[in-house]
């Protein structure tokens, strides 16, 4: 068989959708056609166009993933951090999900995401050097037994 393996620090979006594809096809035929749902939640500046903060998230399988989550300091100790978790949390309910998962360094917001209820689940030391990272869960009402 004959193939390459090309290395490239840039790769395309094209690129990427590629592997993409085949890894999804490769998986639907394991566990099935898992529809892949996006969703965010935006904090907007009515003087702004663009957002100034909020989360992003998807649903893949039975679970929602959080990607992204951003309150820039001005805005912090408002409960806009709660409210967002709060509504991405009914958001995976509504979809049927078993939990919410994430990441975060230890110098983001660990105790934030613990003190509503998230566990970690795995940690990776030395991410980035000095620091650690970690993966969290929670299960949510009706979702996964322990």
């Amino acid at each position: 068989m004959q193939l390459e393996i090309v290395a490239t620090d840039h790769p395309t979006d094209a690129d990427r959708q590629a592997v993409l594809s085949l890894l999804v096809e490769y998986n639907a035929s394991h566990v099935g056609e898992t529809p892949f749902r996006q969703y965010a939640l935006l904090l907007r500046d009515p003087g702004y166009l663009d957002p100034v903060g909020g989360l992003y998230a998807y649903v893949l399988y039975d679970w929602l993933s959080i990607e992204l989550l951003i309150i820039p300091e001005a805005y912090r100790g408002y409960g806009f951090g709660t409210e967002l978790m709060r509504r991405a949390e009914a958001y995976a309910m509504d979809a049927g999900c078993v939990g919410v998962w994430l990441n975060t360094f230890s110098f983001q917001a660990l105790g934030f995401y613990q003190r509503l209820g998230y566990e970690v689940f795995g940690s990776l030391d030395d991410h980035p050097r000095g620091s650690q990272r970690y993966f969290m869960r929670k299960l949510l009402p009706g979702g996964a037994s322990e």
